[in-house]
């Protein structure tokens, strides 16, 4: 008997969690990021990763920025965790624990540290998963994982990311010493950054349709509050 969960049940899942609409733009996204969980929650060789979690917590925090109402952000993000049947309190916190290990670091030390040319003193657990990930010829590598060994640098250093012969270094030294595929993380990496982008030129595009509607209901409410002046009968 297969007892795998589909696609569907995971989204059924999610739906009766999280119970109120979904913004249209933001819908996709939410979807598409719940489905790449789901596929990867059950291939046999998936296993969690507290990089793997700063990636699912960037992507989302990332595309959702602006979202509203506000308050449903959490609701959504605690909703799409469960139906994959993860903690999301877990990837919280292992998302908040890489970030400030990142921002305690100097760029160069961390790259040396993730590609393993260099052990720290810093964190005995994510320097155990970083071999475990080096030294497992099944390690399932994913494009959430890419994301967070992308924040990791973004954090760590916002300028180096954005320059590409610097990025591209770094990226080579990590994909060789954790044994990825340079070409796919690469690849993986300027795709995200190309969403972040049109993701941002739709949110300018909605704000000014909202901004436009916002002032014709604006006028039409002035309008219908202006008295009307009656005729002259006296005339």
């Amino acid at each position: 008997m297969n007892n795998v969960r589909t696609v569907s049940d995971t989204k059924r899942t999610f739906y009766n969690l999280h119970t109120r609409p979904i913004n249209t733009i933001y819908r996709r996204v939410v979807e598409e990021l719940m489905v790449e969980m789901h596929l990867l929650s059950v291939n046999v060789d998936y296993s969690y990763n507290p990089i793997y979690a700063l990636g699912v917590v960037t992507t989302f925090d990332r595309f959702m920025q602006g979202y509203l109402p506000e308050r449903d952000q959490e609701s959504i993000f605690n909703a799409l965790c469960q139906a994959v049947e993860q903690d999301q309190q877990r990837y919280r916190q292992d998302a908040t624990r890489l970030q400030a290990i990142a921002q305690s670091l100097p760029v160069q030390d961390l790259i040396a540290w993730v590609s393993q040319t260099t052990h720290l003193d810093k964190d005995a657990d994510l320097q155990a998963q970083l071999q475990a990930i080096a030294h497992n010829p099944n390690f399932k590598y994913s494009r959430l994982f890419a994301i967070g060994l992308f924040s990791l640098l973004e954090l760590a250093d916002p300028e180096l990311v954005k320059d590409e012969k610097q990025r591209n270094e770094a990226l080579k030294a990590i994909a060789q010493g954790l044994h990825l595929s340079e070409d796919k993380l690469s690849k993986d990496l300027d795709l995200y950054r190309s969403n972040l982008d049109k993701m941002a030129q739709a949110l300018i595009v909605m704000a000014d349709i909202l901004s436009a509607d916002r002032k014709k209901r604006d006028q039409r409410q002035q309008q219908a509050s202006t008295p009307v002046t009656p005729p002259n009968t006296n005339e």
